[in-house]
């Protein structure tokens, strides 16, 4: 087990390539969400960021990560398979997930966290939706920048950290942000308990593998 929050960035191919990694450790609503998706360097996107989850779990909670899955729920439409993931069990625990063009990331932590991840080669547009969803602060300090795309592209991973992390409540969220430059990265990560960014080295090691 680990304290504090924690956040990893990977290519989809570092992930699938690790040994006993793959669909079978998927729950069934999991996987027939997986089937749903045609294209396949999407469809590996989604599995790889799904797996890197139970990597991150499995280290925060100690359990291996085929018993380390998450569940979801909306609360809005009152169904499961979507919505905010959550650890079973675990109720103080938040973890979080993001894939992007073959980039994935994931979190977990005490309390509550969120991260995005995305290609530093993205720009994030147009401008009428940056304003209804950035804060204006951070619109214009982007704007004095002769180039402003990458500040823009910072400024909406740390958005989208802190949606993903949850509406405000009495913690204050803490925030994270970086650049991966061996894989043309951007990503953030907001938590109520203290950040830290792990290499996917530091996850646990092969997962039970495939049975017939």
């Amino acid at each position: 087990m680990t304290s504090g929050a924690f956040a990893v960035v990977a290519t989809t191919r570092e992930v699938l390539d690790r040994p006993g990694l793959g669909p079978h450790l998927l729950a069934p609503w999991e996987r027939r969400r997986l089937d749903a998706v045609r294209v396949p360097s999407r469809r590996d996107d989604v599995l790889a960021a799904r797996l890197l989850l139970r990597l991150c779990a499995a280290r925060l909670t100690g359990r291996p990560p085929e018993a380390a899955g998450p569940a979801q729920h909306c609360p809005e439409c009152g169904r499961d398979g979507h919505g905010r993931p959550r650890l079973p069990g675990h109720p103080g625990l938040g973890v979080s997930l993001s894939h992007a063009d073959g980039l994935v990331a994931a979190a977990a932590g005490p309390g509550r966290v969120g991260v995005d991840v995305e290609p530093a080669a993205r720009r994030p547009g147009p401008l009428p939706v940056l304003r209804r969803l950035l804060p204006e602060a951070e619109l214009r300090e982007a704007a004095r920048d002769p180039d402003p795309g990458p500040a823009l592209l910072r400024a909406w991973v740390r958005a989208e950290a802190r949606f993903k992390a949850g509406p405000p409540v009495a913690e204050p969220v803490l925030l994270l942000e970086w650049t991966d430059r061996p894989r043309a990265a951007v990503a953030a990560l907001a938590a109520t308990a203290p950040p830290a960014l792990l290499p996917l080295a530091a996850l646990p090691g092969d997962a039970a593998p495939a049975t017939d």
